[in-house]
């Protein structure tokens, strides 16, 4: 059957046809024409103002803001998409790599929780990596490891990462050759090898065996050797590996001279009082370090830098003469120092010091100091130079002025004293250390007659030629904390009050620092003095003994034991025995002592075992880089009348 259709077209409209520009108006846009072809263009019309923009300069595209619009939606997207994961690792627990794994692990580092599943999948892929290169570093150059991303049964929105690692095959040093000139003593760079075939090919083995070789050289004469890059050439049938090692020894030296370049701190002259060696002696880069060191701990330089520098000339033994550079940086050497502390019968005490290390090159200094306390004033000044003619010597020149006032003696005295010493530093702490000098001192003090039954004052001109000497193996000088001290102090004196009275002051003194953990260490000190040739009461009251304080035994006020007057004031005695255990606890930057004193001074020249006075008490600490303060509060055990029930000390430093 076939349909026709038929469509019915709309009517025509008359302006559909019409010109969208009048040929008249075309026409007379049109610019009239010339018949001179050679003839000049017209010049186009300036643009119009507006049209200017177009000939700036686009701006930065940094200026434009980037940063998406989050709206509320994305934000809720967002804690919808994160992911919770838990780590498995397997295989490398056989090895014993599974802590060293876990401590380095992305995942982990992760926290356990991820964007999405692409982040986790990264992270997992890190950790393959770190797997392989961790059973490298062993030996096991075929492990390979790979991933699983798995989902938790019955836990939504969270799934389990597995790292497995298969080590495979253990690899192991074969041939072990040194590529080196000859050396003196033959063989020096293999015998500081400590590897030998058959090892693992453990890498940080490897690297710690050939650091020693880098170590050792320079201190056997090589002061230029360089340990080259090793070569492993791995065989995956005997699963062995030639290990390859080039060393560069350069020449084998001995010391020449010094040399010194930047800031003129310290002239030649004055260097050459630091080093432990000889000129032509073997190079040793310990005696270099040393020299260094001994600089730096002079605290005149802001930076120093000792270098050895080849000079071409021969030495003795075949060596060359190796000089040693000193670059000096000039450091500040002024400083202000200020102290404080309390003590029972000892008051309130603040000591200020100003100090000039350099005022008379090299390294005389100027002290000045000065005292304020409720019970104690003075002055003083004092020249010291240090590393005088020898390394770690000093000498001193001392001028003082001070008054004290305690209920043993009010005095005031004026010192002039010389002192030799060889002493410790903090860089350097020496077993054996001892000091020597002269004194003269003139004091008047208050002193109980007992022939009249009252104190009177006395003037007394005394001369002493004092003697320490310490054996020191504790592993501090302000902290110790292993170790022992034993100190004996001699001083052969002269009193002149009416006559002279020659006579001796002695003091032997022992302590001990035993480490019961790390965190504990017990403490002791036992000390017995003694003045051997005079009468007590032909003593000036400052030169005898007493005990009491935060120094002595605590829980008894300062110079509190030994003899008394009818009045109850101590008198001093001719000798003194003391003993003291700490129990020193340090957590972090503070700590708790526990303590208990015993001790007393004696009228007789030497010490007694009977009529001891006891004192018992706690303490703390806080740790500071230049040394502990402490705060020690302790109360008599056997108090005789008077004694006070509490006793506080405030200081720097342990008591002991």
């Amino acid at each position: 059957m076939a349909h026709a259709q038929s469509t019915r077209q709309p009517p025509a409209d008359p302006q559909a046809n019409a010109p969208i520009v009048p040929d008249a108006e075309f026409d007379k846009a049109l610019p009239p024409l010339s018949g001179d072809l050679n003839a000049p263009l017209e010049p186009m019309p300036a643009p119009e103002p507006e049209d200017t923009q177009i000939e700036q300069p686009l701006p930065p595209i940094s200026s434009f803001e980037t940063t998406p619009l989050e709206t509320a939606a994305d934000v809720k997207d967002k804690a919808a998409t994160e992911i919770r994961y838990e780590t498995v690792v397997r295989g490398l627990d056989a090895i014993d790599l599974d802590d060293q794994f876990r401590s380095l692990s992305a995942l982990r580092k992760g926290g356990g929780k991820a964007a999405n599943a692409t982040q986790i999948s990264a992270r997992a892929h890190e950790d393959e990596a770190l797997a392989v290169r961790l059973m490298k570093s062993l030996g096991y150059y075929d492990g390979v490891a790979h991933s699983v991303i798995e989902p938790i049964p019955g836990e939504t929105g969270k799934v389990r990462a597995i790292v497995s690692a298969s080590p495979g095959k253990l690899y192991r040093l074969g041939a072990i050759n040194v590529v080196a000139p000859p050396t003196v003593p033959p063989g020096l760079i293999r015998a500081q090898l400590p590897l030998k075939t058959g090892d693992p090919i453990d890498a940080a083995r490897i690297e710690g065996a050939e650091a020693n070789v880098s170590l050792v050289l320079p201190q056997r004469g090589y002061p230029f050797a360089k340990v080259g890059d090793r070569d492993i050439l791995l065989d995956d049938q005997t699963l062995t590996g030639d290990y390859t090692l080039p060393v560069e020894t350069g020449p084998r030296g001995s010391f020449g001279k010094l040399r010194t370049t930047g800031d003129p701190v310290f002239g030649l002259k004055h260097l050459n009082v630091f080093p432990r060696f000889k000129p032509g002696d073997l190079y040793d880069s310990r005696l270099t370090d040393d020299l260094r060191k001994a600089l730096a701990a002079t605290g005149m330089f802001n930076s120093i830098s000792v270098e050895p520098v080849a000079t071409g000339e021969a030495g003795p033994d075949g060596t060359e003469l190796v000089d040693l550079l000193v670059n000096q940086t000039k450091g500040k050497t002024r400083s202000i120092a200020a102290t404080a502390g309390y003590g029972t019968g000892e008051g309130i005490k603040l000591e200020g010091t100003w100090t000039s290390r350099n005022m008379f090159p090299p390294e005389g200094a100027l002290i000045l100091a000065a005292t304020a306390g409720t019970q104690q004033q003075g002055a003083s000044a004092t020249f010291r130079r240090a590393n005088a003619g020898r390394r770690d010597r000093t000498f001193s020149l001392i001028a003082g002025l001070n008054h004290q006032n305690y209920d043993a003696f009010d005095a005031y005295t004026g010192t002039l004293a010389v002192r030799w010493s060889y002493d410790s530093t903090p860089l350097w702490q020496k077993k054996l250390t001892y000091a020597y000098g002269a004194e003269l001192t003139g004091t008047n003090e208050s002193v109980y007659d007992f022939a009249r039954g009252d104190r009177v004052r006395r003037t007394y001109g005394i001369a002493a030629l004092p003697v320490q000497v310490l054996w020191d193996t504790s592993d501090d000088l302000l902290n110790p904390t292993r170790g022992y001290r034993v100190k004996l102090n001699l001083s052969p004196e002269t009193s002149v009050q009416g006559s002279v009275a020659p006579y001796a002051r002695t003091m032997i003194e022992g302590t001990f620092y035993y480490p019961v953990s790390d965190s504990l260490v017990v403490a002791g000190r036992a000390r017995a003095g003694s003045i051997l040739g005079i009468a007590r009461d032909d003593l000036a009251p400052s030169r005898r003994y007493y005990g009491g304080g935060g120094g002595s035994v605590r829980g008894f006020g300062y110079q509190r034991l030994g003899p008394l007057d009818p009045q109850g004031n101590p008198v001093g005695g001719r000798s003194l025995n003391e003993f003291a255990l700490e129990a020193r606890y340090r957590f972090g930057n503070f700590g708790i002592v526990p303590f208990v004193d015993a001790g007393n001074a004696y009228e007789s020249v030497l010490p007694k075992g009977n009529d001891l006075r006891f004192g018992a008490g706690i303490g703390g600490r806080f740790y500071t880089n230049f040394g502990p303060m402490r705060v020690d509060v302790a109360t008599p055990l056997n108090p005789r009348k008077g004694d006070g029930r509490i006793a506080l000390y405030i200081s720097i430093g342990q008591a002991f």
